[in-house]
């Protein structure tokens, strides 16, 4: 069943003039670094087809180097907001599949902001997000992709931001995931601080919930949450290299997330750049983050592993724009239009690099279009298991094949579904459905049944609605949308007018054409 195992029991035969030698293949280890919402554009490695002034602005020479010595994707995709990438990465399902559409916290309930809106009453989504074990209710199921790792052999770390269930509940716990060791993760997706000083968070009154777990021995010290889940995560890795065990290293950032607190390694530099000191602070976390990356690639040199290990990089959803920012909301990932919690590029495409040595290419730069369900089978390739049996369905596709230079030349539609309440507003942000095929993209909104249909090819900043100018294209693709929402019974809002669940968007087409 798993071809892992071979890796630990077997050997290869290889016979050379008559003689035989043992092999022992191993297999590599894996490093997920995942970044909280950073955008496209929170980078000096430059995701368009051209320099933008935001890459001017930033600093993350370690992903600069990352870059150079792997494959850069451009056209990668996460979902709107953190909790449900992070469940499609841990699941392989697609978030209208798996119905954690929307970010945990509390047990039972569904957030704030969607229990009293105009418009809509919100269906009971998956509020308490992924389970180990069957029966949890308003949970789904599934074979944790550390698990799968953890039952052939791999020594599994989790450091940093979990968010994976909600408070009181087994998925608010990586190490009933299939982690070995937790440092930091627990059901919150924010951080109360970032500083030491401030104890993370511990021992303020009411904010308990927000607190960063289990760094006591940083507690008074003057140091960044970012460099201290990096220490710990590190410290964690050298049992498993010392006894030549492969490792998983979730190394799962709270940064860039709010609050927006300077890292004051990097913070004054920004400001003697003379920007706002809200986006000075910001640059900072950035930095900050860079620096982890980069200290985790020096440990691998360090420690001699380097042509064994996969580093894969990685953004749950897009940069923050609408609130909490300097300047004019909706433009911090220009080109692309607004940010997390949208629709739109600026709240989905995120920047993406893999090093894998003697596989992928140095300095190569991959268009293929991927999302983060493709994450789970990929690694899974990438660890040598061949045949898993989960639980659940997988939705996403391996993109190794990419990896080691092979052509890809189909369409392939992705799909977002967000039937829920953010809370800011702006472009795209919303409940709503999206599809891309190629290079078109169709959003359809729940609240008032409009659609938005741009070619990413023409207009990648989706400036012009071509709804009015190709009909025979919008109607594609709310063909294409209609029928995987059906296909994955996925849920929809009751709109309040009419006490009607929302039609699916060829609904809506084909009663206006009547």
């Amino acid at each position: 069943m798993r071809k892992l195992k071979l890796f630990f029991t077997g050997v290869v035969l290889i016979f050379v003039s008559c003689q035989s030698e043992e092999i022992e293949e191993v297999p590599p280890n894996i490093i997920l670094f995942l970044v909280d919402d950073m955008g496209w554009q929170d980078t000096s490695v430059p995701f368009w087809t051209e320099r933008t002034p935001y890459n001017d602005l930033y600093h993350t020479p370690n992903m600069e180097r990352l870059a150079k010595e792997g494959m850069k994707f451009t056209q990668a995709y996460a979902t709107p907001v953190c909790s449900p990438t992070r469940v499609s990465l841990m699941t392989g399902m697609n978030a209208a599949r798996h119905r954690v559409t929307n970010w945990t916290l509390r047990k039972d309930s569904i957030q704030p902001m969607e229990k009293n809106h105009e418009a809509l009453t919100f269906p009971e989504w998956n509020v308490n997000g992924l389970s180990p074990v069957g029966g949890d209710s308003k949970a789904v199921h599934a074979m944790p992709l550390a698990q799968a790792l953890h039952d052939v052999g791999y020594f599994t770390v989790h450091s940093g931001k979990a968010h994976l269930g909600a408070v009181g509940t087994p998925g608010e716990d990586p190490l009933k995931l299939g982690f070995d060791i937790n440092i930091a993760g627990h059901a919150a997706g924010a951080p109360e601080s970032y500083l030491g000083t401030e104890n993370f968070g511990n021992g303020k009154e009411g904010k308990e919930v927000w607190a960063v777990p289990g760094l006591e021995k940083y507690h008074g010290k003057d140091i960044y949450l970012t460099e201290a889940i990096t220490q710990e995560a590190l410290t964690a890795l050298d049992s498993a290299v010392t006894g030549q065990q492969p490792f998983f290293l979730y190394m799962s950032h709270y940064a860039i997330h709010t609050p927006i607190m300077e890292d004051k390694r990097y913070f004054q530099k920004y400001l003697e750049k003379g920007i706002d000191s809200t986006e000075a602070k910001y640059a900072s976390m950035i930095e900050g983050m860079d620096k982890s990356l980069g200290d985790i690639m020096n440990y691998v040199e360090r420690k001699n592993i380097e042509d064994n290990t996969i580093i894969l990089f990685m953004s749950d959803n897009g940069g923050l724009s609408a609130h909490a920012r300097a300047g004019e909301p909706h433009t911090h990932n220009a080109p692309l239009s607004s940010g997390k919690g949208s629709m739109r590029e600026g709240g989905i495409r995120e920047p993406m690099l893999v090093k894998w040595p003697e596989v992928v290419e140095k300095e190569s730069i991959s268009k293929r279009q991927v999302i983060i369900e493709d994450f789970y089978p990929s690694i899974l390739e990438m660890a040598g298991i061949d045949s898993l049996q989960t639980i659940q369905k997988i939705d996403g596709q391996s993109f190794v094949s990419v990896l080691k230079g092979e052509t890809y030349n189909g369409v392939r539609p992705l799909f977002w579904h967000y039937p829920n309440e953010w809370g800011p507003s702006g472009p795209g942000i919303g409940a709503a459905s999206t599809v891309r095929k190629g290079d078109w993209k169709l959003i359809y909104y729940h609240a008032d049944r409009s659609m938005e249909l741009f070619n990413l090819k023409d207009d990648i900043g989706e400036t012009k609605n071509l709804t009015e100018l190709n009909p025979e294209k919008l109607k594609e693709l709310a063909t294409t949308l209609s029928d995987y929402l059906k296909g994955v019974n996925a849920q929809m809002p009751i709109d309040k007018e009419t006490g009607e669940v929302v039609e699916y968007p060829i609904q809506i087409l084909t009663t206006n054409e009547e």
